[in-house]
């Protein structure tokens, strides 16, 4: 009886451990695509500011890893129509970067950017003119994330 019952207690423990292993096995992919992610978006957008101003600075590269990563978030888990997911990536995309802008440029005196000189714009950080673009280029990125986010899900099996 002694034996039958520390046997069971521990195929209990190996069983429990198993999906401990499993469990931690998981979130690690889980952060890892979220790296992947946010690495991806960091390098895009640092490239995209090459392409369009020819220069561009290293916070930028934290603010475009970000803001992929919460794109990608929306992309995939919220259940709204397309324009909703594409107008709400434009707003956290110039709330991001206003909150880089008033830290970097403001705070720290860095000057990254300054949109003084546009119209509607505030404090220099964020112009409606480059809100409405992070917009539009929230409609192929959320695209894009979408995709990888399906075919993912199907090579799983699920």
């Amino acid at each position: 009886m002694c034996v039958r019952h520390v046997t069971s207690s521990l195929q209990i423990s190996m069983s429990r451990i198993a999906s401990f292993h499993q469990a931690i096995i998981n979130h690690m992919k889980t952060v890892s695509v979220y790296v992947l992610i946010f690495l991806t978006g960091g390098i895009v957008y640092c490239m995209l500011e090459l392409l369009f101003r020819q220069r561009t600075h290293l916070s930028m590269f934290f603010v475009g890893g970000l803001c992929v990563v919460l794109l990608n978030i929306i992309a995939t888990k919220s259940r709204v129509a397309p324009w909703k997911k594409w107008i709400a990536a434009g707003a956290l995309i110039t709330t991001a970067e206003f909150i880089a802008g008033a830290v970097v440029n403001i705070w720290l005196g860095l000057n990254v950017w300054d949109y003084s000189h546009m119209r509607m714009n505030l404090m220099g950080q964020i112009s409606l003119s480059f809100s409405l673009l992070w917009v539009l280029l929230s409609i192929p990125t959320i695209k894009i994330l979408e995709v990888i986010d399906r075919t993912k899900r199907q090579r799983r099996g699920g």
